[in-house]
């Protein structure tokens, strides 16, 4: 039975308080159906398989003494259908109508009033049918929507709506960054422990204490670098943002061969799709006839701080890392090579850890000061970046059969790009949010980043093939 309030963390309080009419702090994701989706039995499946998680039936309540943190109450006037959308694209139905739907849901903001997220079932679409879900980064991050949208799945078209199957995310020992790919090293689980959840055991053995006490001035140092890092570069990127955002995805590339490209150069599948969205940005800059000789740009990049094996778990439980994108480098391979070199240092710190830390601060201070803050740091980067793992094999929602899953991540502070990896059923998929008066036309992101990932492709499939 759920209860009538529970108090918000200090970190999913810091992610609901960055919510600012230019940056939505709402995840957005769109799973393409072969057909639409049977109304009843989807209604049937949410209550059975959504409504049993609390958040989903609870609404936000603001603390009514300064500096307080916000509660989860149940919502007295909950209406399940008030949450369901049914639209329809104009003719011709096509992907073109399509991202300019989900680029205006990208750009509304959820109902405060009510319980934070929603779902639109889309008709006409190019001959099958989409499932909008747009949920508030404060319920929980991109492995928490991931977890809500395997439980809500199914393996078979026709299973029985009370089967809760809950498939896992493919996790191997290549993993890289993202919001369910990243491996955390040993040292993060010191500072973890120390910095989030064990500070007063580890008072009571000294031995813990050193630990991590090292663990937490390292954090320091960390947080203190990146305070005196330069602010990121002017480019068509950043500049003043409005409240319209652009959402656009990429053509499926073939996860087999991304493989390959791994196999044949040496690197790990993130590697590869980072370097391709890097050569996509530069060719975009190019494009605008902006400047790329000596050119980084920083991403700010979520890292999964869970336990592997921890079931379904709400909230947000990830840290944070500026990773620098090497868009002056022209060659593809070198350009690979920097961007793998860069990705192994950032596996070995503890910088997700550090921000982590940072957040749970943030959670529980003023919201002037928190935005002061954010501002500071997300004067460091250009961009968000995230890379989440999905399911291995096609799933069904409802009685439709999934053919694509793609996401869009929200930005924070004054940035405006988001950067949205996603693999699926043997596909990976880029999607692209801007700010719509930076960037109107994120589709040419996606087209050169895809161009990019061809060009590496054939790299690594001429020296894998055999000489005679």
């Amino acid at each position: 039975m759920t209860t009538k309030k529970k108090q918000m963390s200090p970190v999913d309080s810091a992610w609901l308080h960055m919510e600012d009419p230019t940056n939505l702090m709402m995840i957005t994701g769109v799973s393409l159906l072969d057909r639409p989706i049977d109304l009843e039995r989807f209604r049937k499946t949410l209550e059975v398989r959504l409504l049993t998680l609390d958040r989903f039936t609870m609404r936000v309540v603001e603390p009514r003494v300064p500096l307080g943190t916000p509660h989860w109450e149940v919502d007295p006037s909950f209406d399940l259908d008030a949450h369901i959308h049914r639209v329809a694209l104009p003719a011709p139905g096509d992907m073109a109508e399509l991202q300019r739907l989900l680029s205006d849901l990208a750009s509304t903001p959820l109902d405060f009033t009510k319980p934070l997220w929603h779902i639109h079932l889309v008709e006409n679409v190019a001959g099958g049918a989409a499932m909008v879900l747009r949920l508030h980064h404060c319920i929980g991050d991109g492995t928490a929507m991931n977890a809500v949208l395997y439980r809500l799945m199914d393996t078979e078209r026709d299973a029985p709506i009370g089967q809760v199957e809950e498939p896992k995310p493919e996790r191997t020992k290549g993993r890289g960054f993202g919001s369910s790919t990243f491996s955390p090293v040993r040292s993060i689980g010191s500072a973890i422990r120390f910095l989030a959840h064990e500070g007063s055991e580890s008072l009571r053995h000294p031995s813990r204490v050193l630990e991590g006490a090292e663990a937490a001035a390292e954090a320091a140092s960390i947080v203190a670098r990146v305070l005196v890092m330069p602010p990121d570069p002017d480019t068509p990127f950043k500049g003043p943002l409005g409240v319209q955002k652009r959402v656009a995805w990429s053509t499926n590339i073939a996860l087999a061969d991304v493989k390959t490209v791994t196999k044949a150069l040496g690197t790990k599948v993130n590697d590869v799709m980072l370097s391709a969205v890097a050569g996509g940005l530069r060719d975009y800059l190019i494009g605008r006839n902006a400047e790329v000789k000596d050119l980084e740009i920083r991403a700010v990049v979520p890292v999964d701080l869970r336990a592997p094996d921890r079931g379904i778990e709400l909230g947000n439980n990830f840290g944070l890392v500026f990773l620098a994108l090497p868009l002056s480098i022209a060659d593809a391979v070198e350009r690979l090579r920097e961007t793998k070199k860069r990705m192994d240092a950032i596996k070995q710190s503890i910088e997700a850890v550090a921000f982590y830390s940072l957040l749970n601060i943030f959670g529980v201070t003023p919201r002037q000061v928190e935005a002061q803050a954010l501002n500071i740091f997300a004067s460091r980067a250009t961009a968000v970046m995230t890379n989440v793992r999905g399911p291995g094999q096609a799933l069904y929602i409802a009685g439709s059969k999934i053919e694509n899953i793609m996401g869009w991540v929200p930005q924070a502070g004054r940035l405006g790009l988001g950067v949205s990896i996603f693999s699926y059923d043997g596909k990976v998929s880029v999607g692209v949010i801007t700010d719509a008066g930076l960037v109107p036309d994120p589709e040419r992101i996606t087209a050169r980043l895809h161009a990019r990932f061809e060009e590496l492709l054939a790299i690594a499939t001429a020296r894998e093939a055999p000489r005679e």
